[in-house]
């Protein structure tokens, strides 16, 4: 959503405090940052459509700091890997960067970033989930800079004409969709049969039992505990019982076979709303609702986003924290929601009315109170890939349950933490 940027005085927010917040293990900033307006040049690299976005945004801080010039480079999502990782061994990177959460372990692992400076911002003002993807073995490298969490979505009509309501426990969850399969829905709730990142999907099913993804030393997996079997049986059972289809809905069918429904429930992000308040039209408003997601022993949810990083050598790096710490002043990301539709990771920002009077980003806030990510460890990407393998395989009665679970384990202590 593109707009005007909001003025401060327009909000009345909680203060975001600057307390301890940075730092830790063995690596150390540079320094704090003083509150002396910014100067010189800020390169910063940003992703997808917030790299297009950026600028209108930046425009404001320029004004509170007229020596400052911020320049920003839009970075495609599919080469933005490859070429930060490019940077960093060149030895040519710029200011700041965006990072996807999941590539905070990797990067951070090379040393290419300054460890948050103690006083930058107080941890305590952001989400815990979405705080957490900024810490490397310890250290909090940058600070998240939005974030997106998974909810419910399903038809409120189907629902009524089958006299259920939000299922807020696994049982209920099952129940739920069955009536509305029961209602003329083909499939009864949409997940990923594996693949391409359907760990996602999967872990909140671990995570709402009190399991994880290593021990709480972050050292050894924990991916054949009794609470991943459940979470892996649980999640067959859909495809068993024929409540969800064994196929990855490609773009535009999802939304399509929900709005017509053929769909009844699926697990998605914010952005899941405008889409189908689009492609609904007006009256669909009333046909769909979003809902904390059900659970077992916690209602977990998987939480991503955007982070910010400042590179170790950035050429302004006093400007480029400054900078940083002003993105995630509450102001800021409301003014940030209302250019580039993204929620904000500091918790302070979801009082204005924006968000309390949204009756979907208010399920969006209240999830964000319980939403976890995967380990900040620099080998994610190759020990995720294996669970999205070994899903498949269990989803189409290829492998069983715990013969994939030995196979997850076995090949993540093989891959190892890289730490």
């Amino acid at each position: 959503m593109a707009g005007a940027v909001v003025a401060a005085s327009a909000i009345v927010l909680t203060g975001c405090g600057r307390g301890d917040g940075g730092g830790g293990g063995d690596a150390e900033s540079k320094g704090a940052i003083n509150d002396e307006p910014a100067t010189g040049t800020v390169e910063i690299w940003a992703m997808g459509n917030e790299g297009e976005l950026l600028s209108e945004l930046a425009a404001k801080f320029e004004e509170e700091n007229p020596d400052v010039t911020i320049d920003v480079t839009a970075v495609p999502w599919d080469g933005a890997h490859d070429r930060i990782a490019t940077a960093i061994a060149g030895g040519k990177t710029p200011d700041i960067s965006m990072l996807g959460t999941t590539w905070v372990g990797e990067f951070g692992a090379t040393g290419a970033f300054e460890p948050t400076p103690e006083g930058l911002v107080d941890e305590g003002d952001f989400f815990d989930g979405s705080w957490n993807t900024a810490v490397v073995d310890g250290v909090a490298y940058g600070v998240p800079w939005y974030v997106d969490t998974r909810v419910l979505y399903y038809r409120t009509d189907l629902a009524e004409a089958a006299g259920v309501e939000a299922p807020e426990t696994w049982e209920e969850l099952t129940s739920f969709v069955t009536a509305l399969q029961g209602q003329g829905a083909t499939s009864g709730l949409s997940l990923p049969p594996g693949g391409f990142d359907s760990w996602q999907s999967i872990s909140p099913f671990a995570w709402q039992q009190g399991g994880d993804i290593l021990d709480p030393d972050g050292e050894t997996f924990t991916l054949d505990s009794p609470a991943w079997q459940e979470a892996f049986e649980y999640y067959a059972s859909f495809f068993e019982e024929g409540l969800a289809e064994p196929v990855r809905l490609e773009g535009g069918e999802l939304e399509q076979k929900f709005i017509s429904g053929e769909l009844g429930a699926f697990y998605s992000g914010p952005w899941h709303t405008g889409i189908l308040l689009d492609q609904g039209g007006p009256e669909f408003a009333d046909k769909f609702a979003l809902s904390v997601v059900p659970g077992a022993d916690s209602r977990t949810s998987f939480t991503g986003g955007g982070n910010l990083a400042v590179f170790d050598e950035a050429a302004n790096r006093d400007a480029a924290w400054k900078f940083v710490r002003w993105l995630t002043e509450p102001e800021t990301q409301v003014a940030w929601y209302e250019i580039a539709a993204v929620m904000p990771s500091v918790e302070a920002a979801w009082e204005a009315e924006a968000f309390t009077d949204d009756p979907y980003l208010s399920v969006f806030g209240e999830q964000l109170l319980d939403a976890k990510a995967p380990p900040a460890i620099p080998t994610w990407a190759q020990v995720s890939a294996v669970i999205d393998q070994e899903l498949e395989k269990v989803t189409r009665g290829e492998t069983s349950v715990e013969d994939a679970l030995a196979t997850m384990q076995s090949q993540a202590e093989s891959i190892g933490t890289g730490f």
